[in-house]
């Protein structure tokens, strides 16, 4: 939904955006099939069903049906966490690999799915959401080494935004009764667009920054510092993917930008979560607008980010994490 105020200057200072893929890694070239596939998934959520909002039509639900039927195809086990709001029934989607059993505390790799009225909401939040599926799809062919779940989150978004019917704050809120917890959540904040140039305050300017807007974020709180630098770690051994970070004192309330996604409901339980995002409104001038549609969005970019989260993943399985509860 947002990020990084402390970094970026308001996206209307950004170029245009850049159109499909770009140059990727060896990696990603040899597997063609995965922009494509991560195109279609974004295609069927903000062209196919559009608007996907809470106040008005049924895009909301059909695209729940959608984000299931990808899951179950892939072959994972899908549960609805079902709630009302306003008298009307929705629900998160949590799906684990197949054969997972009972053990220590899982991974969460989460995206919302919903979107304000009026957008068809590619970048936000198609692109994390197809990024989470395919991330998943792959974890089924090669399971990693640590025990994992994905969480398709509603009502991320206005007017359920930062309240209690937050899809996010639901699924905390009853990870923490139930006591299960969780090692640490990453949560998938639009991670799709690409520009030719990224602006930066005065303060930050001479500060080592990238000067384009081809990399992707990671912002963490302090308490999460340690399942961040893990997580950049195995992302940055893709050369093909640039990644900056951000760590924030207080949870993020001093600079709140930080907090407008679905990784603030685990700080403020005090679980470690972070957010990857491509800037949000910082770098997309059609942030909640009509124009955030599929053709803008950088699809080797989104592919180059599925194989820097499988890599991450490893390098968490490789060196452990002390934040595991």
């Amino acid at each position: 939904m947002a990020l990084l105020a402390v970094l970026l200057v308001p996206a209307a200072a950004t170029a245009e955006p850049a159109k499909e893929t770009q140059t990727m890694s060896p990696a990603a070239t040899a597997n063609r099939e995965l922009p494509a596939a991560l195109k279609a998934h974004v295609r069927a959520l903000a062209v196919d069903i559009g608007e996907r909002s809470v106040v008005r039509g049924d895009g909301l639900d059909r695209a729940r049906a959608y984000v299931k039927s990808a899951f179950e195809k892939a072959g994972l086990k899908v549960s609805e966490q079902p709630y009302e709001y306003e008298g009307r029934r929705v629900a998160n989607l949590i799906a684990d690999l197949p054969g997972a059993t009972p053990g220590p505390a899982p991974y969460i790799v989460g995206a919302h799915y919903d979107t304000v009225p009026g957008t068809p909401g590619a970048d936000d939040n198609a692109s994390g959401v197809a990024v989470m599926l395919e991330l998943a799809r792959r974890a089924v062919v090669k399971p990693p080494k640590v025990p994992l779940r994905f969480v398709a989150f509603t009502l991320e978004e206005p007017p359920t935004h930062a309240t209690r019917h937050q899809g996010s704050h639901v699924f905390v809120e009853q990870l923490v009764k139930s006591g299960d917890g969780t090692a640490g959540a990453i949560i998938l904040e639009m991670v799709g667009l690409t520009t030719p140039y990224q602006g930066y305050p005065v303060f930050l300017r001479w500060a080592g920054y990238p000067e384009k807007g081809n990399f992707i974020g990671v912002v963490a709180n302090r308490a999460s510092r340690e399942f961040g630098e893990q997580l950049i770690a195995g992302m940055r051994r893709n050369p093909a993917l640039p990644v900056e970070s951000l760590f924030v004192w207080f949870d993020g309330w001093v600079l709140y930008d930080t907090r407008l996604s679905d990784h603030a409901p685990f700080w403020d339980e005090g679980l470690p979560a972070l957010m990857v995002t491509d800037t949000a409104y910082f770098r997309n001038r059609n942030y909640h607008g009509p124009g955030d549609r599929a053709e803008t969005l950088d699809y080797g970019f989104m592919a180059e980010l599925v194989g820097s989260l499988e890599l991450a993943l490893a390098e968490i399985s490789r060196t452990g994490n002390a934040t595991r509860r």
